[in-house]
């Protein structure tokens, strides 16, 4: 057990082979930066329209939040919780709590009340960092109405305007830099940063990640699929605070030495434009952002030589628009099947094509082993479909404060119950069948949501789709299609929908019953399609009869 109270579920002999076999560093996170600023400070590390941050500077900054951090108590194994939009000091603040042997907590902007009041009390945050306001929200005043709830906080920090009761970030960045001679010594097997994971569950879930579990994980999956020779330099669409966005810091800054471009908030025009002006090699997304970014005809004007392949994450792709964003892009696709529970699995820049349009690779030992099993807790045999169980360096520790999700997710020898259902082909690659729980069950036949999506993203007029249930008292259920069309894309009937499908051939008992159309599919904090939102949104127009 680590002095935060965290427990690695994980058996030692695995983390120890890992170790021996060079998948992981062996060394915590503000060591192997501080390496990195020694060789070249002034490498470039963190790219905005606001200012660059070189290396040397971004060590400075995190060492004056690390002498503010220290005196407001924190040691090995504390919590600092952060809510923050895309800036170098996600990462100053990344660096500086692992510096001290402390457990950095960031979550997406973006999170309401009640899941901010559910993440700060069950990481036991002493210290919170937020911005005055985000989208029209004052912040300061949402986290002071919580803090009476929130014991173990010990200071409120603020990132903006002075505010009584507060230290800003301001006035701790004019900190004289914490000697590094100071610095406790880290255990590179202790808990660094606790990831956010949704999941299907009421509240958001907290996941452990050790120093070695972080770095040998992201930073090589971002190793493996960087051409040899290249520096790695990552235009960042996702939140630093998801799951997807913890690559930044602790594998695009810490193992590979590469920079980071960062926009405070996702928007089509600062995105396509950021491509011509800072150069990115990558560019990590999730499905709907490049579905946008293809669909605006400014892509085509701007110069897009400096780009390797943009990373596509957080949700099933299809083959329409894998090859819709090579020719938008036209650089390589990176389809990357991974989440904050443990799991990670990417095709290459080497794959073969039919390979990148159809499966998310073949699984890589190295960072994460998959096995694939039946409801029995048997391997099922290469062809056949089964749950998903993942392993391997990436492993995070366990589930904070949630002993009853460790119980369902984790099985015996630290494999994770992903709750994806998917199978390996005759190649080995793994393909995704879908959630378990994303079954869509009317009259008694299983529908998959991911099948019938990828069908319509065939159509000509549609940027993204996505297939929810709506609860039915004769078959139990029914499958509404939500829809967000291409710019010059014409609406269309449920029957022509429809029909379209069956030309592609779909089978009757599949076949939606219900069409919604939206400007644009609401995103999760995380930059996923909401279905969530959707289902409730369709089961209200329809049970109002406004459905069609």
């Amino acid at each position: 057990m680590s002095s935060s109270g965290i427990i690695d579920l994980v058996p030692r002999s695995l983390r120890e082979r890992w170790s021996s076999e060079g998948d992981y560093p062996d060394e915590p996170v503000y060591a192997l930066f501080a390496k990195l600023v020694r060789d070249n400070p002034d490498r470039l590390a963190v790219l905005s329209y606001e200012k660059n941050i070189t290396y040397g500077e971004l060590r400075d900054k995190a060492m004056r939040l690390a002498r503010g951090l220290k005196r407001a108590g924190i040691v090995p194994g504390d919590v600092v919780a952060y809510q923050l939009s895309n800036h170098w000091l996600c990462c100053a603040i990344d660096l500086a709590v692992a510096a001290l042997g402390g457990i950095v907590a960031p979550f997406p902007p973006g999170r309401g009340k009640l899941d901010i009041q559910s993440l700060l009390r069950r990481c036991d945050a002493r210290i919170v960092i937020v911005p005055d306001e985000f989208a029209g929200i004052d912040l300061c005043e949402l986290i002071e109405s919580l803090h009476p709830t929130l014991l173990s906080i010990r200071q409120l920090i603020v990132q903006g305007k002075e505010r009584k009761g507060w230290t800003t970030v301001e006035s701790m960045l004019h900190e004289e830099p914490l000697d590094e001679g100071a610095l406790p010594l880290v255990d590179p097997d202790s808990p660094v940063r606790l990831l956010v994971s949704s999941g299907t569950e009421s509240e958001p879930k907290l996941v452990a990640y050790s120093h070695n579990a972080l770095l040998g994980g992201r930073g090589r999956f971002l190793q493996r699929i960087t051409p040899e020779g290249a520096e790695f330099r990552g235009l960042y669409l996702v939140p630093l605070g998801s799951s997807f966005g913890s690559t930044a810091t602790f594998g695009v800054l810490c193992w590979l030495g590469g920079s980071v471009v960062v926009l405070p908030k996702f928007d089509v025009k600062s995105a396509i434009d950021a491509i011509g002006r800072f150069r990115p090699n990558f560019i990590l997304g999730v499905p709907t952002m490049f579905h946008r970014m293809a669909d605006d005809n400014s892509l085509a004007s701007i110069d897009k030589s400096s780009l390797h392949a943009v990373i596509v994450g957080g949700a099933v792709i299809d083959a329409t628009t894998v090859m819709r964003c090579m020719e938008a892009f036209q650089c390589g696709f990176i389809n990357l099947y991974g989440s904050a529970d443990g799991v990670n699995c990417h095709n290459t820049l080497n794959d073969p094509l039919d390979m990148v349009l159809s499966s998310v690779g073949i699984p890589n030992p190295s960072i994460c082993d998959i096995r694939l099993m039946n409801d029995r807790g048997e391997e099922v045999p290469p062809g056949e479909v089964g749950e998903i169980y993942a392993r391997g360096p990436i492993s995070p520790m366990q589930y904070v404060n949630a002993p009853e999700l460790d119980e369902r997710y984790r099985g015996p020898g630290g494999w994770v119950k992903t709750g994806d259902l998917g199978y390996l082909n005759a190649a080995g690659y793994l393909v995704l069948a879908g959630r378990k729980k994303d079954v869509i069950i009317r009259g008694g036949a299983n529908i998959s949501p991911v099948q019938i999506e990828g069908l319509v993203m065939k159509h000509p007029d549609v940027m993204t789709v996505a297939c929810v249930p709506v609860p039915d008292e004769d078959l139990g259920q029914r499958v509404c299609l939500c829809v967000a069309l291409k710019d010059a894309g014409k609406k269309f009937s449920l029957q022509e929908i429809t029909e379209f499908l069956r030309e592609q051939g779909l089978e009757i008992n599949k076949l939606p019953e219900y069409l919604r159309f939206y400007r644009a599919l609401p995103l999760t904090p995380a930059g996923k399609v909401d279905k969530k939102a959707l289902a409730d949104d369709a089961e209200g127009m329809i049970m109002s009869g406004q459905g069609s």
